[in-house]
């Protein structure tokens, strides 16, 4: 019998080498206009980050002791990580509020979100001076109990692990292993609730983040209530991207995605809007307590004052509007440009936070080299190829595979349909009335 087991587990094995250096073969044109410019770049950030390890930040950064934080810090981490935040409330829809309309993009948006985390808290090390040291909150060394940073540090190295497992199911589908997709997919709701309550709490911790830094920040931008507006922003911010993601994703992998999901995008696009405006409501409302609450009427004049409008009225209340009209007339074009101006405006935010309204009296300003904006853009379009060869090979836009659908089936058919106890003894006393 173990001979045989034995023998079973060598021949999967090998299956699934064969299997993935069939995989790895490059599928498509590979000399497009999109590979040759991105591939250019990603190259370049390559080469510029050697620089940044072999010589120190210095060499490729404007980063100093007054400002430590950098794009790569406000940009790929700070701003990346709200837009990340769709795979939380996607899968808090789907899993715990039983909304199935939106399944079929579940896939997709966790992927979406894993990738995300993955990228940008490997660009959170880009700007450690010394790197090897973020392994001290996993192994003990020096555990900052009281510090934000120990909590975000352990949130997203365990809400990446849930999110591998969320989307494990999908790897087992794709490799053809039918007994650990059952048991991954059994895991998948403990992940799920998981990984939500840590989504929630290292959104708000990133704001938390900033709670130190008051006299740093302009008034218009700092208030107590910094995590609860990172919160609550982060849901805007995920759905647009989910909005954003998923129309690209449908005219780009239009052979890789499933009928349903085709036939629904336009219902669930509008589905998102209302959410979105609802989220942004709710946003602008926390924003005019807060404006209210702090006595700012006096900082309104001058540039800071017109600056912060920009951000407020033109990528808040406007988007938020958009949003609210797309939804009532069913017009899935003005959701999409919706969603690029909440965009925006998360980015235009999480800037003015980090870095714009940051030390605005200092008599030296931080602006990145050149070179810092190579490295950020390489590090998205690195994530974008990562996507781009998952989708192609994974069931992430298509349907599961069949014999998925058979285990399920089969699963349910173990436990025999009997009626619940407590309807017999009813039916008994009715049967012995009318007797």
């Amino acid at each position: 019998m173990e001979a045989t087991s034995s023998i079973s587990w060598k021949a999967e094995a090998k299956r699934t080498l064969q299997f993935l250096r069939s995989e790895l073969r490059p599928r498509g044109k590979i000399w497009t206009p999109f590979n040759v410019i991105s591939g250019a770049i990603i190259l370049a950030g390559a080469i510029i980050l050697a620089f940044r390890f072999f010589y120190g930040l210095g060499a490729v950064t404007n980063l100093n002791q007054d400002y430590p934080w950098g794009i790569w810090k406000a940009f790929n981490v700070v701003t990346g990580v709200a837009f990340a935040g769709g795979a939380y409330v996607l899968v808090f829809l789907v899993y715990v509020l039983h909304q199935e309309q939106y399944r079929p993009i579940v896939r997709v948006t966790i992927l979406n979100g894993f990738l995300a985390y993955v990228f940008y808290a490997g660009a959170l090390l880009l700007e450690l001076g010394r790197p090897w040291n973020v392994i001290n909150p996993v192994i003990g060394n020096s555990f900052g109990f009281s510090s934000v940073l120990f909590l975000v540090a352990w949130h997203f190295m365990l809400y990446m692990i849930a999110q591998f497992v969320e989307f494990s199911p999908a790897i087992a589908e794709w490799l053809g292993w039918k007994r650990i997709h059952r048991v991954l997919h059994g895991m998948t709701l403990g992940a799920v609730v998981f990984g939500i309550s840590l989504s929630i709490l290292h959104q708000s911790g990133l704001g938390a983040l900033f709670l130190m830094a008051k006299d740093k920040i302009h008034p218009l931008w700092y208030s107590e209530f910094i995590p609860i507006q990172f919160l609550v922003s982060s849901v805007f911010a995920g759905l647009a991207m989910v909005i954003f993601e998923g129309t690209l994703s449908r005219s780009v992998f239009k052979t890789r995605v499933s009928p349903s999901y085709h036939f629904s995008h336009e219902r669930i696009v509008l589905s998102l809007s209302r959410i979105c405006a609802g989220a942004m409501f709710v946003y602008l409302f926390l924003q005019t307590l807060i404006f209210v609450h702090g006595q700012d009427w006096k900082h309104l004049s001058g540039f800071w004052g017109a600056w912060y409008g920009v951000e407020i009225v033109g990528f808040v209340a406007v988007p938020c509007v958009l949003f609210t009209l797309a939804y009532r007339r069913r017009n899935t074009s003005l959701a999409r440009w919706a969603a690029v101006g909440a965009m925006l405006g998360i980015v235009l935010n999480r800037l003015n936070v980090s870095l714009i309204a940051y030390k605005i009296g200092a008599p030296v300003r931080y602006v990145p080299t050149w070179m810092e904006l190579v490295v950020a853009l390489s590090v998205i379009l690195a994530e974008v190829w990562v996507f781009r060869w998952i989708v192609n090979r994974l069931p992430v836009l298509g349907e599961a595979p069949a014999w998925t659908h058979e285990a399920e089936e089969a699963s349910k058919e173990v436990i025999p349909h009997a009626r619940p106890a407590a309807v017999q003894p009813i039916e008994r006393s009715v049967a012995s009335k009318e007797a």
